[in-house]
């Protein structure tokens, strides 16, 4: 396969990509039609009544822990014990683009787009659901938001493709330089170190 076909196909993956994201839209506005919430400015708003009859749904949490798998309760705090890497991760990601992007003209990655965190919310939910919903949402989100940090730092440091491909490359990696291809570097790392700056 050529490269003319690659950028055929990714054209058209991108196109794709956008297709799905009309689909996923319209979708999500059909399930906030049928749970009877509205989202706005990221602020989410039940219809009335509606938490009152989620609310019929939720388990008490001397029940929810009675039972519980042993597993579960034993590896809690393992889990719950992985805040302090995934918190230090997130404040050193932050310094490092606040600092760095700003020397090397890169447009930051907006936080609040990649932390979402608004599972707590539902009353169907008792305490401890709503605090591993809290936990997972900032843990995954932290993870999603210095991965286009450290994304955008390969594309203005190193954008070359790898020998072998990882399972899910970033959206990045696309645009590299195929691996080997010494004169397309030396020609090319200048224009894909603007077209980070430029586009972000």
């Amino acid at each position: 396969m050529d490269k003319s076909t690659i950028d055929d196909i990714l054209k058209r993956l991108r196109l794709l990509e956008a297709e799905l994201e009309t689909e996923i839209d319209r979708v999500l506005n059909e399930k906030r039609a049928l749970f009877r919430y509205t989202l706005t400015k990221g602020k989410v708003q039940f219809e009335s009544g509606i938490r009152k009859l989620q609310k019929h749904h939720r388990t008490g949490v001397l029940h929810y822990l009675l039972n519980a798998h042993l597993g579960h309760l034993f590896t809690a705090p393992i889990i719950y014990s992985v805040i302090v890497p995934i918190a230090l991760l997130d404040l050193m990601g932050s310094f490092y683009q606040h600092t760095c992007f700003r020397v090397y003209g890169i447009p930051r990655v907006v936080r609040s787009k990649y932390i979402i965190i608004d599972r707590q919310h539902l009353v169907y939910l008792n305490f401890i659901e709503k605090l591993n919903c809290i936990y997972c949402g900032y843990s995954n989100g932290v993870i999603e938001y210095v991965r286009e940090i450290a994304a955008k730092t390969e594309q203005y440091w190193c954008p070359i493709k790898h020998a072998q491909r990882s399972p899910e490359p970033h959206r990045h990696m696309n645009n590299f330089i195929d691996y080997g291809d010494a004169e397309a570097y030396r020609m090319r790392f200048k224009a894909i170190r603007k077209e980070i700056r430029d586009k972000g």
